[in-house]
């Protein structure tokens, strides 16, 4: 028996949820991250647990984690920069996306300038029709100067988007190998085998995220990979997916996209986890970090899918947990901009110079630095003792904006919490409103650094059913790595009417699926592994122009029971939208598998129940709702089952810091959850 350890390596914390086999007990950590050395943070906890609970490396016999390297580089707009070879005629792909404005109630709202901008796109001489007949070889010459004019931008990797690849990729790859053998230093992405879907713009933007982030995500798993051999860890590591998986490393390195949303679905997995384990069935995850907060459904221990989540400003079409992303976070910083307006994010602090309060060399204001401005942080140590809070240092930076703004720096703190709340509560809504939820039966589940000291306050306004803080909240998304699925999605565009001639491919095409992911999970998790197979099918009516997925039964495929397809899609159709017509003709756009073998799962033990009052450790002053209020101050440690407070309350612990606004109470329940509600009803 060894041990399992999950980590998760955020833009200013890495956090480590280490699993013993034997007792199991679950042992948490977190210490700063280091992007100017990537990996040295994996060699720091490793020691720390080495030296603090005696584990040593060789014993580990497991290693999975979760970065969030990847969206932060999309939403702060710091990846590579690219160039785009696409069909001759078909080169405004980027520009055109699909002619949405962002935000259609917003009259100034602006569609985002393209990851790669037009002049950076090159025509290439060829063409597959959408049967997948090569109707024209690839012109060498045209890739050649296409390969010239690229370097000449001073592009660092090339983006293959060609028309109607999704059946045939040939033409892709005869441009991938012309580019390999004369400009081998550039990084090459080809639609077809990120993702080969229907859709131009849907398979062009996911290959150009997966390119733009790709060099720094290779740079960054080689240094991991060469610190875990360091340490003396035997496993190879595995990386959590988009989709609440795991991989292997070779795998992300080519397939990046499917890391992008990496630390986030691990904190999504973990959550899920908690929730089913604690019985509760209504759940919106809220992960907060240095970069960004984080929002996802779980219902019933199940956590939404979704394709074409939106990452920063652009949409990927891989499948993935649904979650949105607001780039607002504990390192967001304030600044005022041209019209004299206090604004905040999108970039962010992160580690390194990280929020002023934490004496690492920031100098800009963050939302954290407002916390501690107002009082409610900074009454203890935080990174299990990495990080020292220094208020008078928080205060110092929010002076000259506030001089600035002409109003006093308190004043100027909570506008900024506030500014950073009213982006979260956007997203948020809207969120809510693609599922038809209603807020007031969901709780928030909130973790990561910073999730905790906002929740409360985003929950009110969305008028919630309360939040939840679980036990080690600042480590929950490490938690949620170490009990993640071996997990990958599988996908054949069909593009077929649901009739006779279909039913001929069916049995093939399902079983082509099966063999792919049966070979996968084999190259990753060996054989003889137990593992399940779920079928889907993304399918329409005739004339409809999006298609909605559709849970499908291996049967049905086996034996090309047209008629169980078309029936299933039906009562789906009637489920989302209130209505279905038997007799209307449907086609199936995609066939799509999953393959999931398990892992092993821990179990949660009860918290002691309270013998004794809350224990007060101090009591002080703090700017909350545009007031000063005395506030207590509780050590989370002190706290156990049956516990009751009532707000305004700080509650500090080694990893966070949980701030309760006036008007709302907190209940410690017999997992040691912090439940959250309002005093007064809705």
């Amino acid at each position: 028996m060894g041990y399992r350890v999950g980590v998760d390596i955020g833009g200013s914390f890495t956090d480590f949820a280490v699993l013993d086999e034997e007792t199991n007990q679950i042992h948490t950590l977190k210490v700063l991250s280091r992007p100017d050395a990537p990996g040295s943070e994996i060699l720091t906890g490793l020691t720390q647990l080495q030296q603090r609970d005696g584990i040593e490396p060789q014993q580990i016999d497991y290693f999975t984690h979760g970065t969030t390297v990847g969206i932060n580089a999309v939403i702060q707009r710091r990846g590579v920069r690219l160039a785009l070879f696409a069909t001759e005629g078909f080169c405004d792909v980027l520009e055109l996306a699909r002619l949405k404005i962002p935000h259609i109630h917003d009259l100034f709202s602006r569609r985002p300038a393209p990851l790669i901008s037009r002049d950076r796109v090159f025509a290439i001489k060829e063409r597959t029709d959408r049967h997948g007949k090569v109707l024209t070889e690839v012109d060498t010459q045209s890739v050649l100067d296409a390969i010239a004019a690229a370097r000449a931008a001073g592009c660092q990797g090339i983006v293959v988007s060609l028309l109607h690849s999704y059946r045939n990729r040939h033409n892709e790859a005869a441009v991938k190998a012309i580019i390999n053998q004369h400009a081998p230093e550039l990084l090459t992405s080809c639609s077809a085998d990120i993702w080969p879907i229907i859709r131009e713009y849907e398979r062009t933007i996911t290959a150009t995220i997966n390119a733009y982030v790709q060099p720094m995500v290779i740079h960054y798993l080689e240094s991991f990979e060469r610190a875990l051999k360091e340490k003396g860890v035997r496993p190879p590591p595995r990386i959590t997916k988009s989709n609440g998986g795991v991989m292997g490393v070779e795998q992300a390195k080519s397939e990046c996209v499917q890391m992008v949303l990496s630390g986030t679905a691990s904190g999504v997995i973990g959550a899920s986890f908690l929730a089913s384990a604690c019985g509760f069935d209504k759940i919106l995850s809220l992960d907060i970090g240095g970069t960004s907060a984080d929002v996802a459904v779980i219902v019933d221990g199940l956590v939404a899918q979704g394709n074409g989540e939106i990452i920063g400003d652009f949409p990927i079409y891989i499948p993935s947990v649904a979650v949105t992303s607001v780039g607002q976070g504990g390192g967001s910083l304030a600044w005022i901009d041209n019209q004299g307006v206090l604004q905040m994010g999108p970039d962010s602090a992160g580690s390194l110079p990280g929020p002023v309060c934490f004496q690492r060399g920031g100098t800009q204001p963050t939302a954290t630095d407002a916390f501690a401005a107002c009082g409610m942080i900074g009454h203890g140590n935080l990174g299990y003792n990495a990080v020292q809070v220094d208020v008078a240092a928080a205060r110092a930076a929010w002076q000259p904006l506030a001089e600035q703004l002409g109003i006093s720096v308190e004043e100027t703190a909570e506008t900024a919490i506030e500014l950073a709340i009213s982006s979260m509560y956007g997203d948020t809504s809207g969120l809510l409103s693609r599922f038809g939820l209603d807020p007031r039966e969901f709780w928030f589940l909130a973790f990561g650094g910073a999730g905790p000291m906002m929740g409360c306050f985003l929950a009110r306004e969305l008028n919630m059913k309360g939040v939840i803080v679980p036990p080690t909240p600042g480590v929950l998304s490490a938690l949620g790595g170490l009990v993640a699925d071996i997990r990958n999605d599988f996908i054949r565009t069909l593009y077929s009417d649901l009739d006779a001639t279909l039913a001929d491919r069916l049995a093939s095409e399902a079983d082509a699926l099966s063999q792919r992911a049966r070979h996968w999970l084999s190259g990753q998790h060996g054989a003889h592994m137990p593992f399940t197979l779920h079928y889907s099918a993304d399918m329409r009516y005739r004339g409809q122009s999006f298609e909605i997925e559709v849970a499908l039964e291996p049967a049905w495929l086996a034996q090309a029971n047209v008629a169980a397809l078309h029936a299933a899609f039906d009562r789906q159709h009637q489920q989302l939208f209130g209505h279905c017509d038997g007799d209307a003709s449907v086609q199936i756009i995609n066939l799509r598998l999953v393959i999931t073998s398990p892992t092993p799962k821990p179990t949660l033990n009860p918290l002691a129940v309270a013998d004794a009052p809350v224990k007060v450790a101090q009591q002080v002053s703090a700017w909350i709702d545009g007031a000063t209020h005395q506030v207590d101050v509780v050590r989370r440690a002190t706290l156990r089952a049956g516990h009751q407070l009532i707000g305004p309350v700080i509650i500090a612990q080694d990893d966070c810091t949980t701030c309760v606004p006036p008007k709302m109470k907190v209940d410690v329940d017999s997992f040691g959850n912090l439940l959250i509600t309002p005093t007064e009803a809705h």
